[in-house]
């Protein structure tokens, strides 16, 4: 039961501080309302009022900015400080409940109730304060910020409303919570509440501990591990290792590569564990191989594409004559770039015989692009880590040759030139062909991963040229890959504006001479094509003309000639004797012998088809090399004429009473293929009619046992093989008219194509009566 009496006193408003009956503090009074209510306080009987302030931060309050619940204290103690601030050492004795503000001059004064506390006890409360008890040594040891003598000045206190009051005033609570502690009038009240916010407390102090434990044990491994490296900087130091200085060195360069967050934490591991690494370990000249191939490689360095179109046109004129298909490939390419930055580099295929200039135009494209240029001959590679590289784990092991020419290139958007891609071979060390699929697909290669370097690397800038003198060695699914563009042989014409362009002053430069000291006339030119190079590129022709500046020089040299000037009267005194027969159509028309077209790797050339009888029972016999479907298209022929025998006024029975022998020249020479069919049923149907074959005529296509003529591959190349023999006619396959645009015009004007559907119509361009 609580007692209270209404009283007067002055009122001194408290910032940010609560004080309890029983409370016993030292305050410093520095506001002049509160010094005057001091003094007034001094002057009656040493008692005032103290009210805490709702916000601390207001320097008058009134009468709505103070609780209604303060502390009657009594004045011990009272001194005056420097400046004019006042410090009082004060006790509490009873709460207070504010009923009236009064107002003067100088301070306010209240009227307040007091409570006088008429300690009871009973079991619950006992429990109360037994808990709170607990609870309050729970703080005491999680907090450490209360002394540990509080708790033995609050065990012997056995009035509970006093003990709530004296653990209120040591726990760290805010004013608002103190607040409710000192408004709860009743001891059980008071002490439910106490539990309440200790409960909180201890709460947020535990999850408080846990968070500095696991920051201090953090910290503590920092710590360990910096005295730990600065200690064995401090060894090596001493023992003269700079591997740490190495180690260091490797971070800078590694963080300036600008890589991707996992792929840089992937090398930084690698870093760490050549740190941990005796000095002289075995391992270690193998991380450092591997770190050292890491910073070298051109993770982000580009060179900028020079998007002029005239330009570029321009200098693959310089270069090269003709080749119009790759050129406007290449400018296309520049014109996409120009309209579409993030446009994925094409993946190029040089279809072509030797010579044509497949490799020296990859190095025009980078020249026109000003980008790197890197050429890899894969002509023989055999193995895969060729491509990919090895394993770490082999000794000696290096990256492939792909990363090789990256770094060697210095960025990451060079021209790349795979040189011979047909020529590529397998064995059990793996298919190369294979490892070149993710290379050379543009979805694939943004993350080309060698074996050795083991990052993914980003491929898709980099504009890669194959080359290749035939198609079918390739495999299907890397040839999928490539956009193929055919490079033909060059006809008679461009070959001489090659030579008086590119190859004759190339190698009077290489020689030493000058324009006045030697030349070479057109007709001498064209005789040294015709008669001492058969080839679809100029590669013999160049070197045919560095044979006639050697010996031009050596003339010069020896004072024989102070100018050398090759003409048609005087090349054989400096190539020999003709090597090959211009024209080497047959002389006369000729039973039996049938001039035929063939593709070669080195371009088209003429084949002479040789047929004859003789008495026997019907036996076929093939001779010259020929293939599988060679053999099967004279059997095709055979039997065609068989079935058209009786209109074609021929003996009825000769595959009963003649052996058939067909023969096709060059016999060392393999051939295969069905594009002589009609040659070699034209070569037949003229021994077994009697009737002759036109020389002028040359043919190609493939025959069927109806008659039919079907299309055929190679025409560009077996039609300038046609035109460079003087033969005035060809036969195509009328299904072939879609290629015939292809051949030069000047070579179409000078030839008669003729197109066909049947064997019939062969037969009538070709045969003539006997005489």
């Amino acid at each position: 039961m609580e007692e209270t009496t209404i009283s007067k006193y002055p009122l001194m408003p408290l910032r940010g501080l609560i004080v309890f009956p029983n409370m016993i503090i030292h305050l410093d009074v520095g506001r002049e309302k509160s010094i005057a209510a001091l003094n007034s306080a001094m002057e009656r009987n040493s008692r005032i009022v103290l009210v805490p302030q709702k916000d601390a931060n207001i320097d008058e309050p009134v009468d709505n900015d103070l609780y209604r619940t303060g502390t009657l204290i009594e004045i011990k103690q009272v001194l005056k400080l420097p400046g004019g601030t006042i410090r009082v050492l004060v006790e509490g004795e009873n709460r207070v409940k504010i009923n009236n503000f009064y107002h003067k001059d100088k301070f306010s004064e209240v009227e307040v109730e007091v409570y006088d506390e008429k300690e009871e006890k009973n079991y619950e409360i006992e429990a109360l304060m037994r808990n709170t008890l607990y609870q309050f040594e729970q703080y005491i040891k999680l907090g450490k910020k209360t002394a540990g003598e509080s708790l033995d000045i609050v065990q012997d206190i056995s009035e509970p409303g006093r003990f709530a009051d004296v653990v209120a005033s040591h726990l760290s609570l805010k004013v608002e919570q103190k607040q409710k502690i000192l408004e709860a009038i009743q001891p059980k009240d008071r002490l439910l509440k106490l539990l309440e916010f200790l409960s909180h407390e201890i709460q947020v102090l535990e999850i408080e501990k846990k968070i500095s434990d696991r920051v201090k044990n953090q910290m503590d491994k920092t710590q360990k591990e910096y005295y730990l490296r600065e200690q064995m900087k401090a060894i090596q130091k001493e023992l003269g290792d700079t591997q740490r200085e190495e180690v260091e060195e490797y971070r800078k360069k590694v963080d300036k590569l600008g890589l991707s967050e996992q792929t840089l934490k992937k090398v930084h591991k690698e870093i760490d564990r050549l740190e941990r690494m005796a000095p002289n370990a075995a391992e270690g000249s193998v991380l450092r191989t591997y770190l050292d191939w890491v910073v070298d490689l051109p993770w982000k360095e580009e060179s900028e594409d020079k998007l002029d179109i005239a330009s570029s046109e321009k200098i693959l004129d310089e270069d090269h004559y003709g080749l119009d298909k790759v050129k406007e490939r290449i400018l296309e390419f520049l014109a996409v770039r120009q309209m579409a930055d993030e446009m994925k580099s094409p993946i190029i295929c040089l279809v072509g015989p030797p010579g044509v200039g497949k490799t020296s135009l990859a190095k025009s494209v980078a020249r026109s692009l000003e980008r790197e240029f890197v050429r890899m001959s894969l002509g023989g590679v055999r193995d895969e880590a060729e491509i990919r590289g090895h394993r770490r784990t082999y000794v000696g092991a290096l990256p492939g040759r792909i990363m090789q020419g990256i770094k060697n290139a210095g960025t990451k958007n060079p021209v790349f030139l795979l040189d011979e891609i047909d020529k590529m071979s397998t064995d059990f060390r793996g298919d190369p062909s294979a490892a070149l699929l993710e290379v050379l697909d543009p979805e694939q290669n943004s993350t080309f991963s060698d074996h050795f370097i083991e990052l993914p690397f980003d491929l898709s800038n980099v504009l890669f040229i194959t080359t290749a003198n035939a198609l079918h060695p390739i495999p299907r699914p890397l040839l999928d890959r490539m956009e193929v563009i055919n490079i033909e042989g060059y006809t008679e014409d461009e070959k001489v504006s090659i030579a008086k362009k590119y190859l004759i002053p190339r190698q009077m430069k290489e020689h030493g001479l000058k324009s006045k000291q030697f030349s070479i006339s057109k007709q001498a030119i064209i005789k040294t094509i015709r008669e001492y190079t058969r080839e679809s590129g100029v590669r013999n022709l160049e070197r045919a003309c560095g044979t006639l500046c050697r010996k031009g020089v050596k003339e010069i040299v020896s004072n024989e000639q102070e100018q050398v000037k090759i003409t048609v009267q005087n090349i054989h005194s400096y190539l020999g004797t003709p090597k090959f027969r211009w024209g080497e159509k047959e002389k006369n028309d000729e039973i039996g012998v049938a001039t035929g077209l063939a593709w070669t790797q080195t371009g088209g050339d003429i084949l002479a088809v040789e047929a004859t009888t003789m008495s026997g029972t019907g036996k076929l016999t093939l001779t010259g090399k020929l293939g599988d479907v060679m053999q099967e298209s004279a059997r095709a022929a055979l039997s065609m004429i068989r079935a058209k025998g009786k209109y074609l006024n021929i003996e009825k029975d000769f595959h009963k009473t003649r052996d058939i022998h067909i023969h096709v020249p060059e016999g060392a020479i393999p051939k295969d293929g069905p594009s002589a069919g009609i040659t070699m049923s034209t070569a037949l149907i003229s021994v077994l009619s009697g009737r002759r074959i036109r020389r002028d005529v040359a043919m190609t296509g493939e025959i069927t046992l109806r008659g039919k003529v079907l299309p055929i591959g190679g025409v560009k190349e077996k039609v300038l093989a046609a035109h460079r023999a003087a033969i005035n006619e060809v036969i195509l396959p009328k299904d072939n008219k879609r290629d015939v645009n292809d051949i030069p015009a000047n070579v179409r004007k000078k030839l008669k194509i003729h197109l066909v559907e049947t064997i019939e119509e062969v037969w009538d361009i070709a045969l003539v009566d006997a005489k």
